[in-house]
C-alpha cells in the first residue's frame, strides 16, 4: 500500500500520482456504503493490482472539500469572472467567496478579458471587499505574471460561469497544455463546457492547478453553506461592523442600529455585497426553518 493524490477523475476511474507516476485506480465499494466519494486532490492510500492500475484504499484526512467544483485540499479558490460577455453576476462571486471562506480556503478573483471590457466596477467591489483581485487577458497577456506569481507554490483551483477564460488562462500559463477553448454564444451570453472533469495541472514553477467544468445561472442556487447565523463571518467586508450593532444577534438585514448597514450607506461596503449577503442570508434561514420543521 502507498499513499499519492488524485489528479484526475473521470468516469468512476481516479488517476493518482505517486513519485512521479500515474496509477489508474478503481475506488473499493466500501465507499458506496460509507457515503464517500473520492475528489480530486485527495490525498489516497491505494493498493497497486499490476500494469499501472491499482485500488483506491482510503482517503486521508481532508484540510478542506467542495461539491462545486468537486476537489479537496486546496489552497486558494481562484475566481475567474468578466464584465465582457459572458458578464459575470456579482452574486456568483460572493457565493463562491462565502463557501471558500467558510472552507478556510484563500480567495484571488482573477478579473478576465480586459481586452474585451474594463473590470471597472467589478475591480471596485472586489478591491474595497479585502480580496486579492487581478485583472487579466488571456489575450493580451496583461496580468498574467501577476497571476503567475500569486499561483507559485500553492495549490489553487479555478472555478467561474461557462465561457470567462478559465482554459484560455492555463493555456497562457503553460502553452504545453493545450486545453480546450470554446467560442461565446453571442446570443445566449453564455459560454459552452469546454472542460468535462476536474483535473489537476503542474507547472514548472510549483503551482498546482485544478480547471473546472464552467456552470451556469441556475447553479447558482445551490448551497453549500449551512448557518444563516454563522454567514456574516464569511462576508470578510462585514467584519469589522459586527461588533457595533445596537442589537445581539443582528442578521444585518434591515435591522435600526445596525452598524454594518450604515457602512452600507456610507459607501464602506458596496452595496452589490450587501444584497448577496442579503440574498444568502434569505436563502439559507429558509433552509434552516425547512429542517426544523422536519425535526419537529
Amino acid at each position: 500500500m502507498a499513499d499519492g493524490r488524485i489528479v484526475k477523475a473521470l468516469s468512476g476511474f481516479y488517476t493518482v500520482e505517486c513519485e512521479g507516476r500515474l496509477i489508474c485506480c478503481r475506488a473499493r465499494g466500501k465507499f458506496r456504503h460509507t457515503g464517500q466519494t473520492p475528489l480530486v486532490g485527495d490525498l489516497v492510500s491505494f493498493s497497486e493490482t499490476g500494469a499501472g492500475e491499482g485500488v483506491v484504499d482510503a482517503i486521508l484526512p481532508r484540510r478542506n472539500c467542495f461539491t462545486r467544483p468537486p476537489i479537496a485540499n486546496i489552497d486558494q479558490m481562484v475566481i475567474v469572472a468578466s464584465r465582457a460577455i459572458p458578464r459575470t453576476d456579482p452574486f456568483l462571486i460572493d457565493r463562491m467567496t462565502a463557501i471558500a471562506v467558510s472552507a478556510g480556503a484563500e480567495v484571488l478573483i482573477c478579473l478576465n478579458k480586459a481586452d474585451e471590457e474594463a473590470a471597472g466596477e467589478l475591480l471596485e467591489i472586489y478591491t474595497l471587499a479585502g480580496f486579492r483581485t487581478i485583472v487579466t487577458s488571456a489575450v493580451t497577456g496583461e496580468g498574467m505574471e501577476a497571476l503567475r506569481d500569486a499561483l507559485r507554490g500553492r495549490f489553487s483551483v479555478f472555478t467561474g460561469n461557462s465561457g470567462v477564460g478559465k482554459s484560455s488562462i492555463l493555456n497562457a500559463l503553460a502553452p504545453e497544455l493545450v486545453l480546450p477553448t470554446g467560442e461565446v454564444s453571442q446570443k445566449l451570453g453564455r459560454g459552452k463546457h469546454t472542460t468535462r472533469h476536474v483535473e489537476i495541472f503542474s507547472l514548472p514553477d510549483g503551482a498546482m492547478i485544478a480547471d473546472t467544468p464552467g456552470f451556469a445561472a441556475f447553479d447558482l442556487e445551490r448551497m453549500e453553506l449551512d448557518d444563516a447565523e454563522k454567514l456574516q463571518y464569511v462576508f470578510p467586508d462585514l467584519a469589522p461592523y459586527i461588533d457595533g450593532c445596537r442589537f445581539v444577534g443582528c442578521s444585518h438585514v434591515r435591522e435600526q442600529g445596525c452598524a454594518v448597514l450604515e457602512a452600507v450607506r456610507e459607501g464602506r461596503i458596496a452595496p452589490s455585497r450587501h444584497r448577496s449577503y442579503v440574498r444568502l442570508y434569505e436563502q439559507l434561514k429558509s433552509v434552516n426553518e425547512w429542517d426544523r420543521k422536519k425535526t419537529q
